[in-house]
């Protein structure tokens, strides 16, 4: 599940929240038919798209006026859990959260490069790795 929340233009708080469970790709932009559709002026009828990748979400700026993370402009950029973007400099703010299972590998298990630690019977800790 990714979850995006209309932060509130002072406070930073969640003032409108939207949830996603399977959809592989999330317009966003003033046109009524995004899946997000937010009323500003600055905001492109299709100003950014969220992308289903198989190691997570990538996010990508249609907007004439731009995307902003850490007021830095970004053309494509890989989505981190609780980043907050901004639609045109001025623009409204979204963070997008995800699930657990959205931000690991493409099977939703531990990364097949991580070793694993174990134990033998005689209370010995052995570290192997994963092939």
């Amino acid at each position: 599940m990714i979850t995006l929340n209309l932060l509130h233009p002072i406070e930073a708080t969640p003032i409108q929240t939207w949830k996603f469970d399977s959809e592989s790709t999330i317009r966003i932009g003033r046109s009524g038919d995004n899946d997000v559709i937010l009323y500003s002026s600055v905001v492109s009828r299709y100003h950014v798209e969220l992308h289903r990748q198989p190691l997570g979400w990538e996010l990508v700026n249609l907007g004439a006026n731009g995307t902003y993370i850490d007021d830095q402009q970004i053309d494509k950029e890989r989505v981190r859990d609780r980043m907050t973007i901004r639609l045109a400099t001025t623009g409204p703010r979204l963070q997008i959260i995800l699930d657990a299972s959205e931000s690991m590998t493409p099977s939703g298990r531990e990364s097949a490069a991580q070793p694993k630690t174990t134990k033998s019977a005689d209370g010995r800790s052995t570290i192997m790795s994963r092939r």
